[in-house]
């Protein structure tokens, strides 16, 4: 990295941070950079360039989604190796393993819904579609035309302690993402806006932060959920305007937060006037205490899909604001995509007004609940987190294994997973841990013999020694 820079920065016009991130760029594109190379720490780099830290880190932020850099919590950044047209991005990671000839490798990167009839009967939807009124593939979709359907979506919600819902409070959106970043869209404002999530969390709240042009801040966390300390400690130093949680199902590490401690952030939220944005797109079994929209009305924002109860393949998610604001957030999303396209809205309709759609979602989860089982009884012996209503276990490593490199001794053995270091914010820290997600696309046989190859992993870590 010496040889790279002068002095100072190259004079250059535009931000230093693009001056920055152009010239390892550069280097890495002539190879006076190499693959595996590590960069300065990011202080280290501002001081030799004579520039902020947030500067250089914004530039190996940069670099990081571009994939020209990689970064290992704990280690530090590195020259990337070369995108594999494959393994890309989150969407050709999953589809790499995924129709592979060889029955041994095995895709655990995402939940996976395994068939119990409810392909069936979108087929049989989509054949009413067909076979209906023409004007349906013809207008723009509106507000009145939606009511049947917001309606359903209502009556599908109904054993979850939501508060007072009606189908004026229903937003349709493209899936739970989608859901997410209309409400972003409603909540944030200003040019800087700041938005809090849990130390280890979803990655989609920090992309569609960053859509917004948000800082993203994490919150140190417990095995509870968000700590109202560490909440209250960060809101007596910002000015953030939402936090981004998700108490049924903590994703990635499968905890929950009790009602107390929802009542504690309740409280720290009024006390700042801060929002709360709750996931739930995790959750498949009953929930286990009122949601924050339920206990916080003024403030409460809610966020779902079917895609963990049904298929992710329709990408159909809900978004619900508190009572005041649903004006609010039904314009943001008139106002970005119109709404759902009317055959997608009216099978929506169809689909969960199905007499069946109920018990086909309990099929899911049960059969869901089968698989995790089988990690269980593979993976007991560990330090596991699990419970047979959620879709992924939490594997935290044993002595001598780190994450990252789990990860790729796994997907050596086809089996592909993710690290906890795809949850932690960049500047953040990991634990030594990754998430095990159920495919049940496979059958228990194979998804049994990928948790043994697992286990044989764990049972014998690398012997290194650091000099």
């Amino acid at each position: 990295m010496d040889t790279i820079w002068p002095d100072s920065l190259p004079k250059s016009k535009g931000p230093k941070y693009t001056v920055v991130a152009d010239t390892i760029r550069k280097s890495i594109e002539n190879k006076t950079l190499s693959v595996g190379v590590k960069l300065p720490p990011v202080r280290e780099l501002a001081y030799r360039l004579q520039i902020t830290p947030g500067t250089v880190a914004r530039a190996y932020t940069i670099l990081t989604d571009e994939g020209l850099l990689q970064a290992e919590v704990g280690r530090g950044t590195f020259v990337a190796p070369p995108k594999s047209p494959i393994l890309d991005d989150v969407w050709s990671r999953q589809l790499h393993l995924r129709d592979d000839k060889y029955e041994a490798n095995v895709s655990l990167f995402s939940p996976r819904l395994p068939d119990v009839g409810q392909v069936a009967l979108i087929r049989a939807c989509l054949a009413k579609i067909a076979q209906g009124d023409p004007r349906m593939f013809m207008n723009y979709p509106t507000r009145d035309a939606y009511q049947s359907v917001r309606q359903v979506v209502v009556d599908w919600l109904s054993d979850l302690p939501l508060g007072v819902l009606t189908a004026d409070d229903i937003v349709l959106t493209h899936g739970g993402q989608s859901g997410l970043c209309v409400v972003f869209q409603t909540i944030l404002s200003g040019p800087k806006p700041v938005v809090l999530v849990e130390d280890l969390s979803y990655a989609g709240f920090r992309r569609a932060g960053e859509l917004m042009r948000a800082d993203v801040i994490g919150v140190k966390m417990d095995k509870w959920g968000i700590s109202p300390e560490a909440l209250d400690h960060v809101l007596r130093h910002t000015h953030a305007q939402a936090i981004c949680v998700s108490p049924e199902v903590q994703n990635p590490t499968g905890g929950h937060s009790p009602l107390e401690r929802r009542k504690e952030v309740v409280e720290i939220a009024r006390k700042y006037d801060l929002q709360i944005i709750e996931d739930d797109c995790y959750r498949m079994g009953e929930a286990r205490a009122p949601s924050y929209r339920a206990l916080a009305p003024e403030r409460g924002w809610h966020v779902s899909s079917i895609s963990k109860t049904l298929t992710p393949a329709l990408r159909v998610g809900f978004a619900i604001a508190p009572k005041e604001r649903s004006g609010d957030l039904r314009r943001s999303a008139e106002y970005g995509y119109f709404g759902l396209a009317q055959p997608l809205a009216e099978l929506t309709r169809l689909l969960l007004g199905d007499p069946s759609a109920r018990q086909l979602a309990a099929d899911v989860r049960s059969k869901m609940g089968e698989y995790v089982r089988v990690a269980v009884n593979a993976l007991g012996g560990f330090d596991l987190n699990w419970d047979s209503d959620i879709p992924f276990v939490w594997l935290n490593l044993p002595s001598g294994w780190r994450s990252a490199a789990f990860s790729r001794a796994a997907e050596r053995e086809g089996i592909q997973l993710r690290s906890a270091d795809e949850f932690a914010l960049r500047d953040g820290r990991a634990p030594n841990a990754v998430r095990i997600a159920v495919n049940g696309h496979i059958s228990l046989r194979q998804f049994e013999d990928a948790m043994l190859r697992l286990r044989a992993l764990l049972d014998n870590p690398p012997e290194q020694i650091s000099v």
